[in-house]
């Protein structure tokens, strides 16, 4: 971004994004979220384009661009009408291999980047656990040393697309808590296959075309070589890659919000009630003038986090910030979205009752807001601790 505006270059990646996403319009996506079916036509497409590797190295068949590159295109996707249901479907995609980048040998990112870019591969990503939630130092899942590589036994909830992947980045602890200098030690992360692992698809509110799962890990040998980094340093690896997700949260919420206010802005000005349009009437207007407000103002917090994170410098603040205000502007937006179709914003027919279902999804994953607010509690403002 050059100050507040895209780069001609960055331009046309929304616009060739946009394109690509008006191939699959508002019937396309009600269906999927009616069916449970997976976007399998729109993934495609997006791979087809090359959309999969846009923060990849160029080594590896990848577009070698960065965090605000692909910010813009997840932002497009989601403002297409896709909302969440496009966007989840390969958002793990985006940066979800960037361990294995930064992280893994030349050989694994040689085997694998190049499959996951051209969607050969599809991966998901399994960290949460049923009884540790948010604090992953205390997960459960042990990665026991044995000839040849682990064997792997534990659970893991909420893992995205596992029905569909054969391909698993997961973490576990090698090293017992209790034998660890800090409880953030001892934990590794693999990129594995993924067939042997059982996968129970939780039904949920909302964005039922991209499922989430529990898995149940069982004896799972895990060869050496499916080792990303060193042994023991996983939770730091994740750690690199936790911003630039919190990043791509923040704008696909603006983009779901944005296709909602448009939406109402459009009932607003067609529907007539005691004679004249309801977007006449300032109790209609102020509150989309309100939802656009705030939408343009996490907008900026999030381009903001992704130039830093881009130019190499600490982002952690700007991130979780864009997430937090992202989710919060998205949720609004979509609500008000709701509630200016009066009854018909009920209708599945005008979509917006799905972009508020899907709203949710940003308030909660990948973090929640009062988590957020923690860090900059702490790290901004100095204040002690309170968990």
């Amino acid at each position: 971004m050059s100050g507040f505006w895209l780069t001609e270059e960055q331009e046309a990646i929304r616009d060739g994004v946009a394109k690509l996403c008006a191939g699959f319009d508002d019937e396309y996506w009600r269906r999927t979220d009616e069916t449970g079916q997976f976007p399998e036509e729109f993934v495609a497409a997006i791979a087809a384009g090359g959309w999969l590797g846009v923060a990849m190295p160029e080594s590896v068949g990848g577009a070698g661009l960065g965090l605000t590159e692909a910010t813009i295109m997840m932002q497009a996707v989601a403002e297409s009408g896709a909302g969440f249901s496009g966007a989840s479907a390969i958002h793990l995609n985006i940066f979800g291999p960037m361990p294995i980048v930064k992280f893994g040998t030349d050989e694994q990112r040689a085997r694998h980047l190049p499959r996951l870019i051209s969607g050969e591969d599809k991966m998901c990503f399994a960290v949460t656990e049923p009884n540790s939630g948010l604090d992953t130092s205390s997960l459960e899942t042990r990665a026991e040393k044995v000839d040849g590589g682990y064997r792997l036994n534990g659970r893991k909830i909420w893992t995205t697309s596992a029905q569909r992947a054969n391909k698993i980045l997961i973490i576990a602890r090698t090293t017992p808590k209790d034998q660890c200098a800090k409880p953030t030690q001892g934990l590794s992360l693999f990129y594995t296959d993924r067939e042997k692992i059982e996968a129970k698809p939780i039904p949920k509110m909302g964005r039922k075309a991209v499922e989430c799962n529990m898995l149940f890990i069982e004896d799972l040998f895990v060869p050496q070589e499916d080792l990303v980094g060193e042994e023991g340093k996983g939770f730091a690896y994740l750690l690199h890659g936790l911003n630039p997700e919190r990043v791509l949260f923040a704008a696909e919420a603006v983009g779901l919000g944005r296709v909602a206010l448009s939406k109402a802005v459009t009932y607003a000005k067609e529907r007539v009630v005691f004679g004249r349009p309801i977007g006449q009437n300032q109790g209609i207007q102020h509150p989309l003038a309100k939802a656009w407000a705030e939408l343009e103002a996490a907008n900026l917090m999030a381009f903001k986090a992704a130039a830093l994170y881009d130019m190499g410098k600490d982002c952690g603040a700007e991130a979780n910030a864009a997430k937090y205000l992202g989710a919060e502007a998205g949720f609004s937006a979509c609500e008000t979205s709701v509630l200016a179709h009066g009854g018909m914003g009920y209708a599945k027919e005008y979509d917006v009752e799905r972009y508020f279902r899907e709203a949710m999804i940003a308030r909660i994953a990948p973090v929640s807001r009062e988590m957020i607010l923690n860090f900059i509690a702490e790290r901004v403002l100095g204040l002690p601790k309170s968990y």
